[in-house]
């Protein structure tokens, strides 16, 4: 299960840095409008992989070795 969990913080981080890139294309051609849509879309995958990452630290067991 906890392989899973990190897949899955790993394709939300995925699509978060991609989103980033779009963004950037997009505002580097003066599209800003659709550079901000992008750079909310990555806004939303960053968010989905920073929960799925704890839950995935959690499933781990990592977080009770300190």
């Amino acid at each position: 299960m906890p392989k899973d969990a990190h897949n899955t913080a790993a394709q939300h981080h995925e699509n978060a840095a991609k989103s980033h890139r779009t963004a950037a294309e997009h505002h580097g051609k003066g599209d800003h409008e659709a550079g901000h849509k992008h750079s909310q879309e990555a806004l939303d995958h960053s968010t989905k992989a920073h929960e799925a990452s704890k839950k995935a630290h959690e499933k781990s067991g990592a977080h009770k070795k300190k």
